[in-house]
């Protein structure tokens, strides 16, 4: 399945706009960091989020929980009152959990060994 960001982007920037929103206020009120609000809005990073990032934007701009999903995915954004279908989310929302903690992994990985070099130095100054 073909995802559009570029329409994400769009729709996402036409609603900020028609509520008179600045990007920082759409983060804090999603609680979507604003680099990842910026990284949308401006379509720079095109890489899968999670479905609860698309919710929490979606929701906060006034629309159905899965209207960016939708728009993500080129179908028509479901009604604001439209029941949520959360069972078919479940897949990808464990797919987004997994390649986050991959990512999480990786990090904490390059920390620890970010560490061992500080501590090797520290004692060699000794």
């Amino acid at each position: 399945m073909s995802e559009d960001w570029a329409a994400v982007a769009k729709a996402i920037n036409m609603r900020v706009s028609e509520l008179g929103w600045r990007q920082r206020e759409l983060a804090e009120r999603s609680h979507v960091s604003q680099a990842i609000v910026r990284e949308l809005q401006h379509h720079t990073v095109e890489r899968r989020r999670s479905a609860r990032t698309l919710e929490a934007l979606s929701t906060t701009l006034g629309w159905h929980p899965q209207h960016l999903l939708a728009v993500l995915q080129n179908r028509t954004p479901p009604h604001p009152d439209e029941p949520t279908d959360d069972g078919h989310d479940l897949w990808p929302r464990l797919d987004a959990l997994e390649q986050r903690m991959t990512e999480l992994t990786e990090r904490l990985e390059d920390i620890q060994s970010n560490l061992a070099i500080v501590v090797e130095h520290v004692r060699s100054k000794r």
